[in-house]
């Protein structure tokens, strides 16, 4: 214990005796911003970095990483979502501001991420379990039973598996619960159905009054959950994945990890989180996700110094960062709703998906301002292609304002390509799972 906080005070002097230096370019690339960051290195550094990067909506286009020794410097050429510079100069001073904010903490090793104060304004939910249709509409179901209004969540899928990161409050006080009793209630019924008919299912519930980064602690749910062990009926034709290889540089020390895949928003953050997870550091990096495809350089060597040893550890980080990569890329058709919050609202909507034989396989709910903002992916329960009649009925139903299809048409065919409707689709509609009282048995 001595140890730890007499390398905690160390740390903190290190950092004030040489504070972060953030310098923002605009003028040396044509078509990014250039921030560079310098600082006296420490465990997870790069991750903190990354993190307030991709939490201010910026596209990191490339990145050079050097960390080896005791100073830490990295440069990211930055755009918006448009691909724009960043000129506005209060983006640009809150991106300095940020940074230097997230240095303020001293990293752990420990599989925590609240760095931040506790809060009131509302109670964290960790689930884990075996993905199934209508999964999210039975925890949406008995949350709204237990008078927990959902504010906030994220849910993710692969591999069979599901993990979700939601943030209730309480339907009478709108703030978090903190009752002991009630917390336990809620977490034992949510195992409940997390395990579903199943007892032998592995599903893992807890509960929470911080802060916590919900991206981040979604990479670490399935990490622990072992999502990148791949599954009986995992059928994904190999061109589809991600080129993950790893070998070792003897001369050095080091493991060169390198990855080829489809570029998209926040792949960074998802391969970088993934190996500090795993406890690797990251000496040097090199990025580049200028055109449709990411090309990805690690040097790295574990915690303790050494590289990746044995055959079985390097197929490890090969497994584990294709299942990163592969946890934000979303099957299915996207759907937005936009539409004034209200207690029960995400338990009706996901309801409505399961009775037209939906099945949602990743969902961002947020609320801003009395509003509820939510996108959900969606795709049929029995591996069809969904057809447009299904998705005018669902929306008929919610609202054709409230509820909107977004993104690639591919994922849908008309109803002249349909021989015939999902057959249980009348069966579903006829009463819920919830109103018969199934998922009442769960108690």
């Amino acid at each position: 214990m001595d140890g730890d906080l007499s390398s905690s005070w160390y740390e903190k002097f290190i950092r004030g005796m040489n504070p972060p230096r953030v310098v923002i370019d605009n003028s040396c690339c044509p078509n990014a911003t250039v921030i560079k960051v310098d600082s006296a290195n420490k465990y997870g550094i790069l991750l903190e970095v990354v993190q307030v990067l991709i939490d201010l909506n910026l596209i990191i286009k490339k990145a050079y990483i050097s960390s080896d020794g005791g100073w830490f410097m990295d440069v990211f050429n930055v755009t918006d979502p448009e691909g724009k510079k960043i000129e506005r100069q209060k983006q640009l001073d809150d991106i300095k501001d940020y940074i230097r904010e997230g240095f303020s903490f001293v990293p752990s090793q420990s599989r925590s991420v609240d760095f931040a104060p506790s809060s009131l304004d509302h109670t964290s939910i960790e689930l884990t379990g075996t993905d199934r249709p209508g999964l999210l509409s039975e925890v949406s179901a008995v949350l709204t039973d237990l008078k927990c209004n959902v504010v906030n969540a994220e849910v993710w899928t692969h591999n069979a598996r599901t993990a979700a990161v939601m943030q209730v409050t309480d339907e009478e006080t709108g703030s978090a619960i903190t009752d002991p009793q009630r917390l336990s209630k809620i977490k034992q019924l949510l195992c409940n159905v997390l395990k579903g008919n199943d007892r032998h299912r592995r599903a893992k519930t807890a509960v929470s009054m911080g802060i916590t980064h919900k991206e981040r602690r979604l990479h670490q749910l399935m990490f622990d959950d072992r999502d990148y062990e791949k599954s009986d009926d995992d059928h994904e034709a190999e061109h589809c994945r991600p080129k993950v290889s790893v070998v070792n540089w003897f001369d050095k020390d080091y493991s060169v990890v390198t990855v080829r895949c489809k570029d998209r928003p926040k792949l960074l953050f998802d391969t970088v989180c993934t190996l500090t997870d795993m406890q690797y550091v990251v000496f040097h990096g090199s990025v580049n996700a200028e055109g449709p495809e990411a090309f990805q350089e690690y040097y790295i060597r574990h915690i303790d110094g050494s590289p990746a040893n044995s055959e079985a550890e390097r197929q490890r980080v090969v497994q584990c960062l294709e299942a990163a990569i592969e946890r934000r890329v979303s099957e299915g058709v996207k759907l937005e709703l936009s539409t004034g919050d209200r207690m029960g609202l995400l338990s009706d909507v996901t309801r409505i998906f399961r009775e037209h034989g939906l099945m949602v396989t990743r969902a961002e709910v947020s609320t801003r301002d009395g509003k509820a903002v939510n996108t959900f992916y969606v795709r049929d329960a029995a591996g069809n292609t969904l057809d447009l009649k299904t998705l005018d009925d669902i929306r008929s139903e919610i609202g054709q304002t409230v509820l909107q299809v977004k993104g690639n048409s591919d994922d849908l065919k008309s109803p002249q390509e349909s021989s015939t409707r999902f057959l249980l689709s009348g069966l579903f509609k006829s009463r819920s799972l919830y109103n018969l009282g199934l998922i009442r048995s769960y108690t």
